[in-house]
């Protein structure tokens, strides 16, 4: 990879040429020289400097970005070449959306690991607008999110379904039955995740499907706090049943079908639309579409 782009990311990333310097164990004239050497090579200047701090301008931002994906697909490159000369190793990294990510995804990478140890993932967070980007931007070799998903720029495959229930807590009027309405969805508060994330998506088709408007809403960033919500009492809300399976055997809360059924969606594998997979990309793709290691599910 080109070294000056290689300094330049670093400055970016460090907002700072002697940090910059110091992680890359170069001077910090020689940082200042590898960014000029970019900047001439560009036509353009790319940053903005302060006395305490370096930011990227609008073209260093583009520079910047792209520069991300030269070094995803470097990366790759790389990994490919070994790939040919020896077993599966090396470093995987995958997003998951919140829910795939917070209680199936750990139970897939300890299976990997058992029988591939030496492969090294790493995990990112986030919900299925951002890590179908981070996919697309070439900076994950893998992305698992919510829901069907289209984009130009990836391959998605559903490969698994999620049953979704709504939940409330146990001592709540809705914890005493197994079954609810539309007349009775309309009158709770609800408790819902963010824009973007994939159960909001279901979430809102649900309220669709059924013809209701609850007036009464919180927007809660993770289905962790949205949990402990539900069991404090606070309000009710539809969760996938990977999420709620301890609470629902603790008995601290009930799950309920809409209708006598569970709403319903899929898990989707993302992957570059043109992208070559890695032995250890290839592996672990196999273990999601067989279920290896995954709980038995409730």
């Amino acid at each position: 990879m080109d070294q000056s782009l290689l300094v330049f990311m670093t400055v970016a990333e460090k907002n700072n040429f002697t940090r910059a310097a110091e992680a890359l164990h170069m001077t910090q004239p020689a940082v200042s020289q590898h960014i000029q050497a970019l900047e001439s090579s560009i036509g353009a200047k790319l940053l903005d400097r302060s006395n305490k701090h370096v930011r990227l301008n609008k073209a260093g931002e583009i520079v910047y970005r792209h520069g991300k994906e030269i070094e995803g697909l470097y990366t790759r490159m790389q990994r490919l070449v070994d790939d040919l000369m020896h077993t599966a190793s090396g470093t995987l990294t995958i997003g998951a959306s919140y829910t795939f990510g917070e209680y199936v995804l750990p139970h897939a990478i300890a299976y990997l690991q058992a029988h591939y140890p030496m492969i090294k993932p790493t995990i990112t967070i986030g919900n299925t607008k951002e890590i179908s980007s981070l996919v697309a931007g070439g900076q994950l070799d893998i992305g698992i999110v919510e829901g069907e998903l289209e984009h130009e720029r990836l391959h998605a495959e559903s490969f698994a379904k999620d049953r979704m229930y709504v939940v409330a807590a146990s001592s709540h009027s809705l914890g005493r039955v197994h079954d609810t309405n539309a007349a009775s969805l309309q009158q709770e508060t609800w408790i819902v995740r963010e824009e973007g994330s994939g159960t909001r998506e279901v979430t809102e088709r649900m309220f669709m499907e059924q013809g209701v408007n609850p007036e009464n809403r919180m927007v809660f960033g993770s289905t962790q706090i949205i949990k402990e919500s539900v069991e404090a009492g606070l309000g009710i809300s539809l969760l996938s049943h990977w999420a709620v399976r301890k609470e629902i055997a603790l008995g601290t809360i009930s799950k309920l079908t809409v209708g006598g059924r569970a709403v319903e969606r899929d898990f989707t594998l993302l992957t570059g639309l043109h992208q070559q997979h890695t032995k250890a990309a290839e592996l672990f793709i196999d273990i999601l579409r067989e279920r290896k290691g995954w709980p038995e599910q409730p």
